[in-house]
């Protein structure tokens, strides 16, 4: 599913990174990563660093000196990074690629989950929006991103990429954050990495069943429209733990599972972390 991947152990004398890799002389930072709109940066340098995003300072690098920063759909075609450690500040200009999002039509919803005028259910769906972001604004001090991810389903076949633009009912939608896996009703859903379970409800308006887990800096998975949750928040997962199963809660015509990330405020697409890892330091990988 996923394009071939890029792999980015940068010295000092890299300015430009795209898709190319490069090694240089070092700095104390090494990049590797998805320099794609949805796509992500996964970095190496020394712990507890200061990470600043086009001059914004947004992350902090974990004990070990991991780190992750994520690219919206809608990411600039240049994003300036810089991390500072003591007195040592390196810099690197990223090149991102432009996704490919196509139009996606779905037909048959009930008109309530496409376009809500119910007095009562506009006030349920503003008291979920506060639950999700209470959910969504975890930061937990970990690094559990750095081995990647694996599918969080055994068997499934993708009916919708990630980013694509919906149209519901005839009616243009926002663009679609997640890549939707069908699969049979009760298929088991797993961790697809190690992480702290933020928010687990049942009966959401328009997601159904759905968790929130939190791998670390804010990287937070989501899983929509389970028939059965069986995590609780604050709860540690493994990779391959069980934590739910497919159902088609919520805003669904089938037995399906949303797969979302997002890294703080920044829709990311999570396909994109299947088999990555982070970087070492001083050599060049892929």
């Amino acid at each position: 599913m996923s394009p071939s991947r890029r792999g980015l152990i940068l010295g000092a004398g890299a300015a430009t990174l795209g898709g190319s890799v490069f090694a240089g002389t070092d700095d104390g930072l090494a990049l590797d990563g998805r320099f794609i709109q949805g796509g992500f940066a996964m970095g190496r340098s020394a712990p507890r660093a200061m990470v600043f995003v086009d001059g914004e300072a947004l992350t902090t690098a974990s004990a070990a000196g991991l780190f992750i920063v994520g690219f919206d759909r809608d990411a600039p075609p240049s994003v300036q990074l810089e991390v500072r450690s003591q007195n040592r500040v390196a810099r690197r200009s990223l090149t991102i690629d432009r996704g490919t999002f196509p139009s996606t039509r779905i037909n048959g919803l009930p008109q309530s989950t496409v376009e809500p005028s119910d007095p009562a259910l506009l006030a349920r769906i503003q008291q979920e929006i506060a639950l999700k972001t209470e959910g969504f604004a975890s930061r937990v001090d970990a690094d559990d991103f750095q081995s990647g991810f694996s599918w969080p389903l055994d068997t499934y076949r993708v009916t919708s990429l990630w980013g694509s633009q919906r149209i519901l009912n005839g009616t243009p939608a926002r663009p679609h954050f997640g890549i939707d896996l069908a699969a049979p009703a009760g298929s088991p859903i797993r961790a697809p990495a190690n992480g702290v379970v933020t928010f687990a409800r049942e009966g959401m308006h328009f997601e159904g069943g759905l968790t929130l887990i939190d791998h670390g800096q804010g990287l937070i998975t989501a899983y929509l429209h389970q028939s059965r949750i069986e995590v609780v928040p604050t709860q540690r997962v493994t990779r391959g733990d069980v934590i739910g199963r497919v159902g088609m809660t919520g805003r669904a015509t089938g037995p399906h599972l949303c797969w979302r990330m997002k890294w703080r405020d920044r829709n990311c697409d999570p396909s994109l972390m299947v088999g990555q890892s982070a970087p070492e330091m001083g050599y060049r990988t892929r």
